[in-house]
């Protein structure tokens, strides 16, 4: 990866943190933005549904099964807008879960770069197998 991408990459990455500011999740916020030809065409956080209260957790502090993941929030922001994401960059805060992943593969991103690993890497595994670019790009704090 030449330095001028390296260098985008890493000022949207810290966009999509910023943009994780706007959840409502006290166990972890997720940001993600959705890039193509240098343009944000959406973004997203993890939060509720639409109409729902901003509580994502319940009083033992597990999250709601209905709460949506940034990649989720920003990937259905696409399909009610009059954008697609084919050949897109996704920046996320974290990398993506599994059921993030699909959704990514059948939008049609090309590329995912995120911050922050997941426990779990069967996200990351599976859109390695459908050909997908994926960077991890982790702070100077989790190296």
């Amino acid at each position: 990866m030449d330095k001028k991408q390296a260098d985008l990459d890493n000022r949207y990455l810290r966009m999509a943190c910023i943009w994780s500011e706007n959840s409502y999740c006290t166990r972890r916020q997720v940001g993600a933005l959705i890039v193509k030809d240098k343009m944000i065409i959406s973004d997203g956080y993890n939060g509720t549904p639409s109409g729902f209260e901003n509580i994502c957790e319940d009083e033992n502090d597990v999250t709601f099964p209905y709460v949506l993941h940034a990649e989720a929030n920003a990937i259905t922001k696409i399909a009610r807008s009059g954008n697609n994401s084919q050949d897109s960059t996704l920046y996320v805060t974290d990398s993506p879960c599994i059921e993030c992943a699909k959704l990514i593969i059948q939008a049609g991103i090309k590329r995912v770069v995120y911050k922050r690993a997941y426990r779990l890497t069967d996200g990351v595994d599976l859109l390695l197998k459908a050909g997908i670019e994926v960077t991890h790009m982790p702070s100077e704090e989790e190296k």
